[in-house]
């Protein structure tokens, strides 16, 4: 008995030291320790980042742990090892966790930032991602293409960690799908902040992609769930779903122009979502429904503004014998126990029909396969305002069945069912963003397997308690939609620091160039009445003003010859105001990189005017604004006027979203005074914005070739209105696309060619 004792102790005592082994730490604080500590590290070990910096490092993590005992590696300190320069980092094995990274000031060399392979013999399954930071990571060259993160192999995971500022070609995650061994994957996404991501200017700025429209037929089960979506405003589709068999479940879309689009792939599950959108923009989206099998439930949707491609529920219609990559038909779609408060027309059905463009498009591009064995029930829509359309119908919707939709406001639509129903009811708002029915509206339709919609949008269950809408009374608790701190890394975050800009006083251009360089983003230099003579072009990367602290005495900038006014960098925010900038036709007034223009700029310009340069903007390829701003201006005596009309090659992009033009002045223009392009041609992108209002044009644009005065070619969104032309030598002043709605109001021409509305613009389709 006492020899047992012995050789029990031992065998505890050994088992004991093999724990101790299992669960050693590997600290490494150069890369070669690391790729070390990473050869030998064994299941259970961690791998221990020194804090600091870690630059220029590919990191190859490879391993075998167990369920219970993964390998990890992490950092010494949360969030306070960051990865930058030229750095990637690639897994392959199982049961392996990082966490606690920040990867910053840098780009990946490869396809991707972190990716669930190393190479196609080393796959990462069971492995995950954790409390890391993506921090504008964003390749040098908007052109080039990447994934932040990408999911390859099986259950694998990414969970509160915080993805934010991607501005260049691609999804910020993607999950591929490419052989049996990526198939049937289990992926989970759950519990991270996602965006803000800025505006591209054209496709391929998504923020999730799972799967290809060449995988768009297999399963991935892929999990989304419990997500914020922050401001992604990459393009129209914030998720990308290409893939069957995925779940969307829980997440908040705030003010994201975009769409949850079910753009390839069946049989997806979209429930418990919140969508949040404002007044101010019609390109925040919904769900935008292609394909078969899809149940869209207890979802609830706020302030959505948007039509056809972005409105709260838009149903598309399908190319009949539709090739992978365009559009299927609906078919066998639930849309039930839905809310939407002040959403402007909740339900669009045959968006995208092209029935009437016969003469334009091939009879395979033509939309004429239209919703079959679709389901809307127990829908509750509330409007305070009673100019909305709850129904919009660009086609014939008798695939649709409707049962027990409430609307408080009239149905003002050709479509009419006795399950669309108009009733007097009211709401109450609990919190921001949310409002909630006073009584429950029990009529509930009980539809084939709708006794799988378990629980409410709060997760109240609907056996005990259930009413049509996304909310059943009572509402536990004080619910509040967003919750910043559920998700992503909890040691970073996005708010804007406290700085308080500062007015500083210029009296000479010395002091304006020494000025500028010093000065933080945001503070205003106030120039003091008088000429300032500049050597140098003015470099602006960050939110500056310039102004003249006598309104009624502008400041003159006056460049030297060859000398370009400003350079627009990346983030650079330039507002001018109530100067004079003047050159000797020698150089631009503004112009951006003519590479590596990471990120947008912007650029207002208020009460100037701008004189005798070669041109007044002009953007490279690949730059990117995101508002250009010209208001009560005077323009004259220039070569050209704003050139935004380098991206020609038929991708889709164009040079900015936003181009506002109002209450300002042109004389003497030689060639045109905007050339604003966008070459490529997908109807479901925003494809820009020009806003031309109140503005006098004269004597300009005899020397362009084209003959045009405006050019605006590929423009999706154009307000033209209250303009004035006199005495333009041009052939034309400018060609809007009457398809999408383009035509010029109360304008005044006298001896400047007309303002032609061509009704198909002949455009080369992206697809």
């Amino acid at each position: 008995m006492k020899k047992s004792f012995i050789l029990l102790f031992l065998s505890l005592a050994l088992f004991s030291h093999q724990e101790k082994v299992v669960a050693q730490t590997l600290n490494a604080s150069t890369a070669q320790e690391l790729q070390d500590a990473i050869a030998e590290a064994k299941a259970g070990n961690e791998i221990v980042l020194q804090n600091g910096v870690w630059k220029d490092i590919q990191i190859k993590f490879y391993g075998e742990g167990t369920v219970d005992k993964p390998i990890i590696l992490r950092a010494e300190t949360p969030g306070k090892v960051s990865i930058e320069g030229v750095s990637n980092l690639k897994l392959g094995g199982k049961y392996l966790v990082v966490r606690d990274l920040h990867f910053k000031n840098g780009y990946t060399p490869s396809n991707s930032v972190i990716q669930f392979k190393i190479n196609e013999d080393s796959i990462a399954n069971h492995s995950r991602i954790t409390n890391c930071v993506i921090d504008e990571f964003t390749q040098p060259n908007r052109e080039v293409s990447d994934h932040w993160i990408e999911f390859w192999g099986r259950n694998n995971q990414l969970d509160h960690s915080s993805i934010v500022g991607k501005s260049n070609f691609g999804p910020t995650v993607r999950v591929f799908l490419k052989g049996n061994e990526h198939v049937n994957n289990h992926h989970q996404i759950v519990y991270n902040h996602f965006g803000p991501r800025p505006r591209k200017g054209g496709p391929h700025g998504e923020t999730l992609q799972i799967g290809s429209s060449h995988t768009s037929m297999t399963p991935s089960y892929t999990n989304v769930s419990n997500n914020f979506f922050d401001r992604c405003n990459g393009e129209v589709e914030i998720i990308s779903n290409k893939s069957n068999f995925n779940e969307y479940r829980n997440n908040i879309f705030f003010e994201s122009e975009g769409s949850l689009v079910l753009r390839h792939g069946n049989y997806c599950t979209i429930d418990g979502n919140v969508f949040i959108g404002n007044d101010d923009s019609e390109f925040i989206g919904g769900i935008r429904v292609i394909n078969t099998g899809h149940w869209i439930t207890n979802n609830y949707f706020y302030k959505i503004k948007g039509n056809e491609f972005r409105s709260a529920l838009a149903v598309m219609n399908g190319i009949p014998k539709s090739p992978l990559n365009r559009y299927n038909q609906v078919t066998d779609v639930v849309v039930a126990y839905n809310t939407y408060i002040d959403c402007k027309s909740p339900f669009q059905f045959g968006v995208g029909t092209n029935i009437d463009k016969k003469d334009v498009l091939p009879a395979s591009e033509i939309r004429s396969a239209r919703p079959e064995r679709m389901l809307l029930a127990n829908n509750l829509v509330y409007n305070h305002k009673e100019d909305q359309y709850p129904i919009v119908n660009y086609d014939d919707v008798g695939g649709v069945t409707f049962k027990n939709n409430i609307l408080n406001s009239e149905n003002k639509s050709g479509v009419t069912s006795d399950g669309i129903s108009t009733k007097v009811f009211e709401v109450k708002q609990v919190s921001e963003d949310l409002y909630i029915p006073t009584k429950n509206q029990e009529d509930v339709f009980h539809g084939f397997d709708f006794e799988t919609i378990k629980s409410d949008l709060f997760g109240a269950d609907r056996q005990k308690q259930n009413s049509i809408g996304a909310i059943s009374l009572p509402v536990s608790g004080n619910q509040v939609l967003v919750q910043k701190n559920l998700y992503g890394s909890k040691w970073f975050s996005t708010e804007a620091s406290n700085y308080t800009p500062k007015t500083i006083a210029v009296s000479s251009a010395k002091s304006l160039i020494s000025k500028l360089k010093n000065a933080h983003s945001g503070d205003i230099l106030s120039l003091k009445s008088g000429v300032y003579k500049i050597n140098t072009t003015l470099l602006i990367d960050k939110n500056i003003t310039i102004t003249s602290s006598d309104k009624d005495k502008k400041a003159e900038l006056r460049f030297a010859t060859g000398i370009t006014g400003f350079e627009m960098h990346p983030k650079g925010i330039l507002n001018l105001e109530n100067i004079s900038i003047k050159g000797d036709k020698t150089q631009d007034a503004i112009v951006t990189l003519d590479k590596n223009m990471s990120k947008a700029f912007n650029l207002f310009i208020k009460n100037t005017e701008i004189s005798k340069f070669k041109s007044v903007i002009k953007a490279y390829k690949a730059s990117f604004a995101d508002t250009i701003a010209i208001d009560n201006s005077n323009i004259k005596d220039c070569l050209t006027g704003i050139l935004l009309n380098t991206e020609t090659d038929a991708k889709g992009d164009y040079n900015a979203e936003f181009v506002f033009i109002t209450n300002s002045t042109f004389d003497q223009v030689q060639s045109s005074v905007l050339n604003y392009y966008r070459g490529g041609y997908d109807e479901s992108t925003i494809g820009g914005n020009l806003v031309l209002k109140n503005n006098t044009f004269t004597n300009s644009g005899q020397a362009d070739e084209s003959g045009l005065l405006i050019q605006n070619h590929g423009i999706v969104n154009v307000i033209f209105s209250d303009n004035t032309f006199r005495d333009n030598p041009v052939k034309e002043i400018a060609i809007l696309w009457g398809e999408k709605g383009q035509k010029p109001v109360n304008n005044v021409t006298e001896n400047s060619g007309e303002i032609r509305i061509e009704q198909n613009l002949k455009q080369k389709l992206m697809y």
